[in-house]
Order: C-alpha cells, then structure tokens, then sequence
C-alpha cells in the first residue's frame, strides 16, 4: 500500500476487508491523437457510491475468477464488447471510506463489439497528458492518468562506448524515426523514413556516468537541446539531480544504491529508479516514483554470464507493482510484445535502439 494510501485511512481505525477489482485500461491507436493514443473513461451512474464519476471501468473479481475473467465479464456486462487483446499492467491499493480496493489494472488493445455504457452514464476518449475535458475522476485512478503519459520506449545513451558525436547522430535518426517534431524538419541523408509506430512518444535515460564531468554535461545538454524539438519525449539524467537541473531534463533516473539512500523524493517533474527484486519495487513506490526499470531480465552483452530473472521472474514481481515496470537487460525491439505480455509498461534499450 503506497503512503499516500495509508494516510487516507484514519490513524488506528480499522482497515476494512480487501475488495478485488479489475480495471480498464482501454487504448485506441489514433493518428490524429497528441502521441498517437488515447484511451476511454466511464461515468459512474446515479445510484452507486461516487455517482457521476469518472473511471476506468471494471469490477470486482468474484469468487472462483482470475482478474483477467472478471475484466472480460464486467466489459462486457458494462460496455457490450468481447475483449480479444488485455495485457496485465499495473497494481494498487486505495482505501475509500468504504472500502479498500486493489486494482489489477490491463491495457486492452483490442476487442470485438461497439462501446456502448450500458452500465455507465456515458464514456469519453481521452488523450494522455492532454486537460482532461470530464471531472470529477474517481481518486483511485488519478495516478494511472499520470502513467500514461509515459512513453513505452526507453532509449539508453551510450556515448561512452560509441562517441558523444556519434550517440547524438545516433538519437536523432531514433527522434526522427519515432517522435513528432514540433516544426517541420529537413530529415538528415542518413535517417530512415518516420517508423510510424502507433504510439510517437520517447523516453531518453542519459547514462554514461564515467565520461568526465565536463564532457557528460555538454553531452546531456546537447541530447536535451535536439530532444526539445520534437512532442512528447522525456529526457532524464542518471543519478545526478543537480546535473538535471542544470541542463532542465525532465528529471532524473536513480539506480538501485542511490534509491536505498534516497529520503525524500526529487524535486523534478520525472522519476525513475533501477530494481531488481521486491523491496526495491516496494522501495521505489515509497519514494513516489513515476516508474521502475527491472532486470536484467535475460542474458546481456556485457554480463553474459548472469543468466537474469527470466520473463516468468519477471511477470511475478510486475505483478506487484504498483508503478510502471520497464523490462531492462538483453531487451531488442522485437521483444516488446513479449514484455508486456509478462506486465511490462514498456521496454528499456542500451544497445538496441531500432
């Protein structure tokens, strides 16, 4: 249970029974949505608790259901269609007055039938990140609307191996090929067409912790100027807060030792921190952390020896977070169906930056 859950229950009194829920994450693909997605709300009806809310629809899980069961029945009793495609994605505790809940959130992608709120007052799309055009949201569900606007490619730098020139090179063919430029751009000789992929949106980690000082912040500043140009793109910066600030990246990214040490959260827009097992995830949703990267999850170039925790490791600490999961080591774009087939938000590339 995160803190912010635990101080909405009164000091000593009693914790009521823990209600099962699953949740909706509904996403359509779009070309003309800001980063190339939006996703659905529903409006609680008159006569239930928090009548004329907005949520994420769903249920609860009844005796004898998986969480996944009780998504596609409540779907389908809720909004009349079938779902064909649900990934696991998220975990949370919230108690209400009456109630605390834990909600097993899926992203459904894909499903049969026509949207309609048979059981709600209506539904509305919404775009991530963009002001959301219905209110009240029902409280649980206001930090999913924040992990949505993260992007679900994380892009590692790796100018330490490659040349600070040459990873910049390297970034802007990746900018080019899967973020929207805020202005038209005369793309370089060597970049490949626009991708297109669904979702245009990027996350950058500035990593390269061994290049000498000087040099690390000329390159961080130079990867947060070309990102600037383009919608939608994060830029964080590896375990050094005070160098975040001065070169204004989106924030910062804490491996595993600096987020032991960590007392307080960092005074910036995004936070990411590196895990490997339970206590860090644990450790990480105290903090109040935007997201995880766990792994390594299989064998990489530099450490294949360690054999990592495998995708079936992997799925059973994802399914306890209640942050975003970015799956890390031996990762290559083509395993992307895979990682958020095993609860993964997205996934994080040192070396495979398609």
């Amino acid at each position: 249970m995160s803190a912010e859950n635990r101080d909405s229950a009164a000091a000593g009194a009693a914790v009521p029974p823990v209600v099962e829920v699953a949740a909706a994450v509904i996403l359509e693909n779009l070309a003309s949505a800001p980063g190339g997605q939006r996703f659905m709300l529903a409006q609680r009806p008159a006569g239930k608790v928090f009548a004329g809310y907005w949520e994420f629809p769903g249920g609860k899980v009844e005796a004898g259901e998986t969480a996944r069961q009780a998504l596609d029945r409540e779907l389908n009793e809720e909004l009349g269609i079938s779902v064909t495609a649900a990934t696991p994605w998220l975990c949370r505790e919230f108690v209400y007055p009456h109630a605390t809940v834990r909600l097993h959130f899926f992203r459904v992608t894909a499903w049969a039938g026509e949207i309609r709120p048979i059981e709600h007052s209506g539904f509305a799309w919404l775009t991530p990140g963009e002001p959301s055009p219905v209110s009240p949201i029902l409280p649980a569900n206001g930090p999913i609307l924040r992990a949505l606007e993260l992007p679900t490619r994380c892009f590692i730098t790796h100018a330490e191996a490659n040349g600070a020139d040459a990873e910049l090179a390297r970034l802007a063919r990746a900018l080019a090929a899967y973020a929207i430029p805020l202005t038209p751009l005369t793309p370089a000789a060597d970049s490949p067409a626009a991708a297109s992929p669904n979702e245009r949106r990027l996350l950058i980690q500035v990593r390269d912790k061994s290049l000498p000082a000087a040099e690390r912040q000329r390159f961080a500043a130079a990867v947060v100027a070309l990102a600037r140009r383009y919608a939608h793109v994060i830029v964080l910066i590896n375990d050094d807060v005070e160098l975040a600030r001065t070169v204004a990246a989106d924030g910062v990214h804490l491996p595993a030792a600096r987020l032991a040490l960590s007392e307080a959260h960092p005074d910036l827009a995004w936070v990411g921190a590196s895990c490997h097992n339970a206590d860090e995830l644990a450790r990480a949703a105290t903090l109040g952390c935007d997201f995880v990267m766990l792994g390594p999850v299989l064998p990489t170039p530099s450490h294949p020896e360690q054999g990592g925790i495998g995708w079936e490791g992997f799925a059973r600490l994802a399914a306890t977070s209640a942050l975003p999961v970015f799956a890390l080591g031996g990762m290559r774009p083509e395993l992307a169906a895979t990682a958020t087939a095993h609860g993964a938000h997205g996934i994080a590339l040192l070396r495979g930056w398609p």
